[in-house]
């Protein structure tokens, strides 16, 4: 049985994803900031008699000190982890800050995603088949990336946000890989497709509209499962790989540029030392 840590974990695809791992077996952490839907998914857990197996870390995962808690958390509780699954994200109409003076998108779909990823290596190396699936949307053209406005300052739209967010994950799948893949971690980018969950966000009445429309036409929950699910019981050979929509895609084009997921780490690293440390202090982890 594995370990699993699903971030967004307490609703939509996150949150079917974990009531399937932990009836299969697994243990299964889930991190997100709404601590009803936590305490509902650790009541279904005691409901089903496996609550001994279920943990929820509450976490609004759009600051950096609540990232390096979870990771300071998670490495205490298990120093071996077999899976991570990054899901969480909040669309945002209008352009909002975080308390560490950051876009919030950028700062929960992007920085979180690297903070946890980054920290929780050690755990990871120490499995037998580690994985961490990036659950984005990969394959899109790098001028989505703004590289002089990357919290979009100008001319801000949450659909822009977005789609930026999910290049720039792509980015980080290819810096990670290149970094870890040696230690048999699997890095998997992964998107679902259109999918019935709760499109978390506050949106502006056109976009209110727009949603509901992809509403009519989005696949149940339990249907956007089974890539994620292959790529946790057979992750990839290769440090890193891409799938949409359960086909497989290149990640050796220019969409996948590795001198751009190097700039996009040093750009990471310097936004992190403006907050106040170096990008080690939120990891958890040397960064050498």
């Amino acid at each position: 049985m594995k370990t699993i840590v699903i971030a967004g974990g307490t609703d939509g695809i996150g949150r079917a994803l974990a009531a399937a791992r932990l009836s299969g077996g697994d243990t299964v952490v889930v991190v997100g900031r709404d601590e009803v839907k936590g305490n509902a998914f650790l009541d279904a857990a005691e409901a089903a008699g496996a609550r001994e197996r279920a943990l929820f870390v509450p976490a609004d995962l759009s600051l950096l000190t609540e990232n390096g808690r979870v990771v300071e958390t998670l490495r205490a509780r298990f120093p071996v982890l077999d899976a991570l699954v990054l899901c969480a994200r909040h669309y945002r109409s209008v352009r909002t800050e975080t308390a560490d003076g950051l876009e919030e998108n950028f700062a929960l779909f992007y920085l979180s995603r690297y903070l946890l990823g980054h920290g929780l290596v050690d755990a990871l190396t120490a499995a037998g088949q580690p994985v961490v699936v990036n659950v984005a949307g990969p394959g899109a053209s790098l001028r989505l990336v703004r590289w002089d406005d990357l919290e979009l300052r100008r001319g801000y739209h949450g659909g822009a946000a977005l789609g930026q967010g999910g290049k720039l994950n792509d980015l980080l799948g290819v810096s990670f890989a290149e970094r870890y893949g040696a230690r048999g971690i699997r890095y998997v980018l992964i998107h679902p497709g259109v999918t019935a969950t709760s499109f978390s966000g506050a949106y502006d009445t056109e976009t209110l509209g727009q949603i509901s429309a992809m509403r009519q036409r989005a696949k149940p929950v339990e249907a956007a499962l089974p890539p994620i699910v292959a790529a946790l019981d057979r992750p990839p050979a290769e440090p890193l790989s891409a799938f949409v929509e359960g086909r497989r895609i290149g990640v050796e084009d220019t969409s996948f540029d590795r001198d751009a997921a190097t700039r996009l780490d040093a750009l990471t690293e310097r936004i992190l030392l403006e907050r106040g440390g170096r990008a080690a202090a939120y990891r958890g982890v040397d960064t050498a």
